[in-house]
């Protein structure tokens, strides 16, 4: 029996060793050879590009190799390359990429584009066509905030920490067509959304809708985009395998699945932003605060059947008590901080 394929696209930023941006993207990308590497928004960051993979262990293979090429063309060009969410130092305007569409994006969104040195993961599951997708993404929508907790990993940005576990998340919701995706009723009522934001300028294009969960523009796939760049390839791998398993389920289920009260899903975005692994989060479809932990184990179970179709429930299971115990990218950069003082404690964190 086969299963969706998958592929993931990793940003990350380059860095001097104290944390700073450093604008080197070009050179960086034009210095690595047999990974699909793009450059971003901003001229301190990369995207790793992954091909299309099939299992969880082809996708770390394709992750470890990419992420190591990357990272000695970087060393050439006297930079760090880190997989963390926000720059640790520096300042808060950066240097937009030298391309059409960059420029023009800053031309007409001003200091928030030029602030955009954030970093995600977008994760893209094969579907068999648009209406899928959009059913899908309504099947998603509750474990959003769950996905956001696990995978935070930007707390610190220019020297502070901002007592957000995602300040990625908090940054990104600035955007016009960011966040959580509405509930969507059918492929036309998403195509009359997307249009209307088009229609008033508030975005340029489809390419722009940067909804959370959203139809690629240009793939047969749904994209998830809730995520900040997890710190390890092994947890970029679980995250990729958990949205496999919740499209499957929600392909499976063949309904339009759960409607949620908007000011719940917002309050859950908040908290998973705000304590990201070590507090409480907020069960949307009961509206019930529950420690994080709880709510993983709920997502667990509710896509076990389809991990067990995947082979990977145990893999999921270890992976996610590792970073219960040991603390996502969140929790390690926190901790590197509250050690040292000043640039001492930026260099810690870059390393």
């Amino acid at each position: 029996m086969s299963h969706p394929s998958m592929g993931v696209e990793e940003e990350l930023l380059l860095v001097s060793a104290g944390g700073n941006p450093l604008p080197r993207s070009k050179a960086v990308a034009a210095g690595t050879h047999g990974i699909d590497v793009e450059l971003e928004l901003t001229r301190a960051q990369v995207e790793i590009n992954t091909p299309v993979c099939q299992t969880a262990e082809e996708l770390r293979i394709q992750l470890c190799w990419a992420r190591s090429k990357l990272a000695e063309a970087a060393a050439e060009e006297g930079a760090r390359l880190l997989a963390i969410a926000a720059p640790p130092g520096g300042v808060a305007a950066q240097l937009v990429t030298h391309k059409p569409r960059y420029e023009e994006i800053a031309t007409r969104y001003g200091l928030l584009a030029r602030e955009q040195a954030v970093c995600g993961c977008h994760v893209h599951i094969g579907v068999p066509n648009k209406e899928a997708a959009v059913r899908v993404s309504n099947h998603v929508r509750p474990w959003l905030p769950v996905l956001l907790a696990l995978t935070a990993n930007s707390p610190i940005y220019l020297g502070s920490d901002t007592g957000f576990s995602s300040w990625r998340s908090i940054m990104w919701s600035r955007w016009p067509c960011s966040g959580p995706p509405p509930y969507f009723e059918s492929a036309e009522h998403y195509d009359a959304l997307v249009a209307m934001h088009i229609a008033t300028g508030a975005i340029m294009d489809e390419r722009m809708v940067y909804w959370d969960v959203r139809p690629s523009s240009h793939l047969p796939t749904v994209e998830v985009r809730v995520s900040d760049i997890p710190l390890t390839v092994d947890e970029t791998v679980l995250l990729a395998t958990l949205i496999r398993a919740l499209v499957m389920t929600g392909l499976a289920d063949g309904g339009l699945g759960p409607k949620l009260e908007p000011a719940v899903l917002r309050a859950a975005y908040w908290l998973a932003a705000r304590d990201g692994i070590t507090g409480n989060g907020l069960d949307v479809l009961r509206a019930r605060p529950l420690p994080m932990a709880e709510l993983l184990g709920l997502l667990q179970r509710h896509v076990f059947q389809a991990l067990e179709q995947l082979e990977e429930a145990d893999m999921v299971a270890e992976t996610i008590q590792r970073v219960l115990r040991d603390g996502n990218g969140a929790v390690k950069q926190r901790k590197a901080f509250a050690a040292g003082q000043d640039i001492v404690a930026l260099t810690a964190v870059a390393d």
